[in-house]
C-alpha cells in the first residue's frame, strides 16, 4: 500500500504552561483538500509551523512519502515541496507583486524585473486574476495581498500547500476565485491542507476534515459524512448551538444621519440608523465600505457632504472627534490598526481614555486598572492577568479587548469591520451576544462583513454599496443571498 504523501506521528511540543501538540498523528492523500479544524489554541497553527520546518516537535516525525524526518528546516521542507499561505501576510511592502512572488529565489546579483514580471503575469493568468505585477505591494487591498500570497505559493514546485485562513479578507467572488484556483491544483495533484473558521467553505470543497482541541487529535472525518452541528460537538468538546441571538429591543429614534457623503471613491451616500439596531453594510470587497465607514469617523476627510448625530451636524474631522462623538470603530486590521499588540491588555484598554484619565502628565493606574478589570471580568476574556501582553492572546480575546477600549469611551455608535474575522466557532458565539447584548442596551451598530450568512443572521436591515454607489437599502423581511449578491456585483 502507498504511503500518504505527508504523515505526522506522535507529535508532541511544550511551551512554559501549555501543551500545544500532543501526541497529534494524522495523514494527507495525494491531491485531497483537506480541512483542519479546530478552536484557537486547538494547535493547528503549531502544527503547520512543525510540517513547515518553523519549528522543531519534542517528540515525533514527519513523513513525506516513505521518508521520515525528526528534524526539519524551512528551506527543507519547501525542497520537499511545502509552501504555507500564513494568516498573517509574509510580503514585502516596498518591494513590487513580482519581487514578492519570487522572494527567496535565487535571482543572481541583479534582478531582471521585466523577466520576473513576465512570469509573474504568467501565474497570475492561470490563477484568472488581473493585476499589474510591477505595482508596489503597499498599495493593494488585503484581497490583492492574499492573491500574491497564493501566486508565490505556487510559484515553486508545490506539493502540499497549506492555506491558513486564506479567505479571511476576501469579498463572496474573491472567494469563488480562490476555490477555482484550489480546485485546479488539487486536479493536477496538489495536496491542500486548508485552515478555516467558516465551515460552510469546508463543506463546499474539502475531501476530509480532521479536528484538533486543546492539542489533541479528536478525529477525521469525510466531509460529505458528517454536517455542521457534529463537527461544532468535536471543536469544543460539548453541545454548541451555534445561532445568531434574538434581539429583545426594538430599534428606536434615528440616532444617525448620513447625507450625500462622498470621498475616498464613495459618492453622494445617504442612510440612518437607529438607536438599538445593527445596520449591516454589504459589497464586494472595492465596494466602498471601509471607506464609507473611515469618511463617517473622521480617519479621512470628506469631499463633500454630512454626518449628523441625534439630529446635529457634526463636523468630524479626526477618530478623536468621533470618539469625543460617541463613534467608536472595531477596525478589520484589529492586529495593525486595533491594538498595540506588545502592550499589555490594561494599557489598550485605556487607550481611548488616556486624556481623561491623566493629570499633570500622570495616568491615574488605579482608575486604569479598574476599567481593565471591570471590561476583563464583563467580557470574560480569558487571560492569566491583565498585564498579559495582547499580541499572546487569541483572536476572539484579542477583538474583545479593542471592542472594551472602545467602549471605555463612552461610545454608543459602534462600526464593525469585519467583527468575527480569523475568530473560532466558539468565540464567534462570544461577539455575537456581546453585540446583541449592546444594541439591546441601546448601542448601535454599524457592522462590515464578507460573511454572508453572518451579515443576514446579525443586521436588522442592510445597505448594499457596490463601486463606491449605494445600490439599494434591504430591511429583515426580504433578506435573501442571492438578491443581496446581485446588488453588490451592480445588478438592480
Amino acid at each position: 500500500m502507498q504511503a500518504p504523501i505527508l504523515a505526522v506521528k506522535h507529535i508532541t511540543k511544550a511551551y512554559p504552561g501549555v501543551v500545544a501538540l500532543d501526541d497529534v498523528s494524522m495523514a494527507f492523500e495525494e491531491g485531497e483538500i483537506h480541512a483542519l479544524l479546530g478552536e484557537n489554541g486547538a494547535g493547528k497553527s503549531t502544527l503547520i509551523k512543525v510540517i513547515s520546518g518553523a519549528i522543531e516537535p519534542d517528540h515525533g516525525v514527519v513523513a513525506f512519502g516513505p521518508q521520515e524526518y525528526r528534524k526539519l528546516t524551512p528551506g527543507l521542507a519547501k525542497e520537499l515541496g511545502v509552501a504555507v499561505i500564513y494568516q498573517e501576510f509574509s510580503l514585502v511592502e516596498s518591494l513590487s507583486v513580482a519581487r514578492n512572488v519570487f522572494l527567496g529565489e535565487d535571482q543572481g546579483l541583479l534582478v531582471d524585473n521585466t523577466a520576473i514580471e513576465r512570469q509573474a503575469t504568467k501565474i497570475f493568468e492561470e490563477m484568472r486574476v488581473s493585476l499589474d505585477p510591477s505595482t508596489q505591494v503597499r498599495t493593494l487591498s488585503p484581497a490583492q495581498k492574499q492573491l500574491v500570497e497564493i501566486a508565490k505559493a505556487i510559484s515553486g514546485n508545490v506539493k502540499i500547500l497549506i492555506m491558513d485562513e486564506p479567505s479571511g479578507p476576501l469579498s463572496a467572488s474573491e472567494v469563488e476565485t480562490m476555490f477555482e484556483i484550489i480546485g485546479r491544483l488539487k486536479a493536477s495533484g496538489v495536496t491542500i491542507i486548508y485552515i478555516s473558521h467558516r465551515l460552510e467553505e469546508l463543506f463546499r470543497i474539502s475531501d476530509r476534515v480532521t479536528v484538533l482541541r486543546d492539542g489533541r487529535y479528536i478525529a477525521t472525518l469525510v466531509t460529505r459524512q458528517t454536517d455542521r452541528q457534529a463537527l461544532i460537538n468535536l471543536m469544543v468538546g460539548r453541545e454548541l448551538k451555534e445561532y445568531y441571538p434574538q434581539r429583545t429591543v426594538k430599534p428606536g429614534e434615528v440616532v444617525l444621519e448620513v447625507e450625500n457623503l462622498s470621498g475616498l471613491g464613495d459618492e453622494d451616500i445617504s442612510f440612518s440608523v437607529r438607536k438599538g439596531e445593527i445596520l449591516g453594510i454589504a459589497g464586494l470587497v472595492g465596494s466602498g465600505r471601509t471607506e464609507l465607514v473611515s469618511l463617517i469617523y473622521g480617519a479621512v476627510p470628506k469631499e463633500r457632504g454630512e454626518v449628523r448625530i441625534e439630529g446635529k451636524k457634526r463636523e468630524i474631522r479626526s477618530p478623536d472627534q468621533a470618539l469625543d462623538y460617541g463613534i467608536g470603530l472595531i477596525p478589520e486590521d484589529r492586529k495593525h490598526h486595533g491594538c498595540i499588540l506588545n502592550a499589555s491588555i490594561r494599557f489598550n484598554i485605556s487607550l481611548s481614555i488616556f486624556k481623561k484619565i491623566t493629570r499633570f502628565f500622570v495616568i491615574d493606574s488605579q482608575r486604569q486598572k479598574e476599567t481593565a478589570r471591570h471590561y476583563i471580568d464583563k467580557f470574560d476574556i480569558k487571560t492569566p492577568s491583565m498585564e498579559q501582553r495582547v499580541r499572546n492572546l487569541s483572536g476572539g480575546n484579542q477583538q474583545k479587548v479593542i471592542l472594551a477600549k472602545t467602549l471605555a469611551a463612552n461610545t454608543n455608535i459602534l462600526i464593525f469591520d469585519e467583527p468575527t474575522r480569523g475568530i473560532d466557532v466558539g468565540s464567534k458565539q462570544e461577539i455575537y451576544n456581546l453585540m446583541v447584548e449592546l444594541v439591546n442596551q441601546g448601542t448601535t451598530i454599524l457592522m462590515i462583513s464578507s460573511d454572508m450568512e453572518e451579515l443576514l443572521g446579525m443586521s436588522d436591515r442592510l445597505i448594499v454599496l457596490c463601486e463606491g454607489k449605494l445600490m439599494g437599502e434591504v430591511p429583515k423581511e426580504k433578506f435573501d443571498q442571492r438578491y443581496v449578491i446581485e446588488l453588490a456585483s451592480g445588478h438592480h
